[in-house]
């Protein structure tokens, strides 16, 4: 247990490592929808926030959409789970929904482990 633990971490230290060498000539555009000041949108939007500083700082548009304020906006989205974390560029586009406190999970979601393995080859 512990050595999986170990491997885990290692990885995961790696992996954030060699996202930080991600393509600066990609811009993302990204929607979070949240539902009102709850915990878990507070702590969505702090998560959010903090990995595009991290991995995209300079290259990223990011709105948060509370979807009681924005009803419209969460219906032509299609969105019924929140929080919901929309990517629409670059191509292809994602949706992250639930829990987003799992770094490694919304960083594979935004594809920032393709290009950055891309570019190392």
């Amino acid at each position: 247990m512990r050595r999986e633990k170990e491997h885990h971490t290692s990885s995961t230290l790696a992996l954030e490592s060699m996202l930080r060498k991600a393509p600066s000539e990609q811009h993302y555009v990204l929607r979070l929808y949240v539902t009102g000041t709850t915990c878990r949108s507070a702590q969505a939007i702090e998560t959010i926030r903090s990995l595009c500083e991290d991995y995209l700082a300079g290259h990223y548009e990011l709105k948060v959409v509370d979807i009681y304020q924005e009803p419209a906006a969460a219906r032509a989205e299609q969105i019924i789970v929140a929080p919901t974390l929309v990517k629409s560029q670059p191509l292809p586009a994602r949706r992250l929904t639930g829990d987003l406190s799992d770094r490694e999970k919304i960083l594979a979601g935004l594809d920032l482990a393709n290009e950055s393995h891309e570019n190392e080859q």
